[in-house]
């Protein structure tokens, strides 16, 4: 496996810039997702970091079958088709089923398989043959090392480009943990790396039939991580988190995302990790 991999016409992996991921975890209406494009996309030009969009149309695995999901497939693809079109910005969302694959490869750029799904063989090998970048979640249930398995099924199909994602480990019943050590044993496997920052803290199945977080971690964590040394940044933003529709405990504002993004770079800078403007 390459330890430099191309994404939406970036090269991510040591050396290059920090590639990043931000957008509402859902798509709360089409209005609310083209906001979060326009404005995730002024901050990181700013920034001057690669940037995809990410946003789901279809939560489906949803801790209470009472929890909002999204638009689901196809209303889900307009949207997003729309804010590729209109915001000019690539797109990353998940997919949780074989049979959304082909719809999904037509509008987005980089497709994630979700941490519960990242064994499933099928689902892995379906998004890899479209040829799109793959985002491929860690479940909480893998160590570091064994990850590699997985990847190796999506590259073995004859795509290089897969982004593999840490995002906590089951620490006990309703809590996650980060060992900054499996960033190294990731990447001396061979593979680039990402670290989602905000899902990271969540408190699994903790709120009574939904999932809780603790929002006031992801920072140190994400300071941690760069300083561990990751490829790129994956963190959920909303404009108002506390009345998200999904995932609002982890997730944060702008500013915090900002400051966040900041603080992640200057570490990069300090150690010699992220090229110069």
């Amino acid at each position: 496996m390459s330890q430099t991999i191309e994404l939406c016409g970036h090269k991510v992996g040591p050396g290059q810039k920090l590639f990043v991921i931000a957008g509402p975890d859902s798509i709360e209406s089409e209005e609310m997702a083209l906001r979060h494009a326009k404005l995730l996309k002024e901050m990181t030009s700013r920034l001057g970091v690669p940037y995809a969009f990410k946003c789901s149309y279809d939560k489906a695995n949803r801790t209470s079958g009472k929890s909002f999901r999204g638009p689901g497939l196809k209303e889900g693809l307009r949207i997003l088709a729309r804010v590729k079109r209109e915001v000019g910005v690539p797109i990353l969302t998940d997919v949780h089923e074989t049979s959304h694959v082909g719809p999904a490869a037509e509008v987005v750029d980089i497709i994630q398989i979700p941490a519960f799904l990242c064994r499933q063989t099928d689902l892995v090998e379906a998004v890899a043959r479209t040829g799109k970048g793959v985002n491929l979640k860690k479940g909480q249930f893998v160590a570091p090392k064994d990850i590699v398995h997985s990847a190796r099924k999506a590259v073995e199909t004859g795509n290089p480009n897969v982004l593999v994602t840490e995002r906590g480990a089951t620490f006990g019943y309703n809590n996650l943990v980060v060992d900054m050590r499996g960033f190294l044993q990731m990447r001396e496997a061979g593979l680039v790396v990402c670290f989602d920052a905000t899902h990271s803290v969540q408190l699994p199945s903790a709120g009574n039939g939904e999932t809780a977080g603790e929002r006031k971690f992801v920072s140190l964590l994400a300071r941690s991580a760069a300083a561990a040394g990751i490829d790129a940044l994956f963190t959920e933003v909303h404009e108002d988190p506390d009345r998200a529709l999904c995932d609002g405990p982890c997730s944060l504002n702008p500013q915090m995302f900002e400051d966040v993004l900041r603080q992640v770079l200057a570490i990069r800078r300090a150690l010699g990790h992220e090229p110069a403007q």
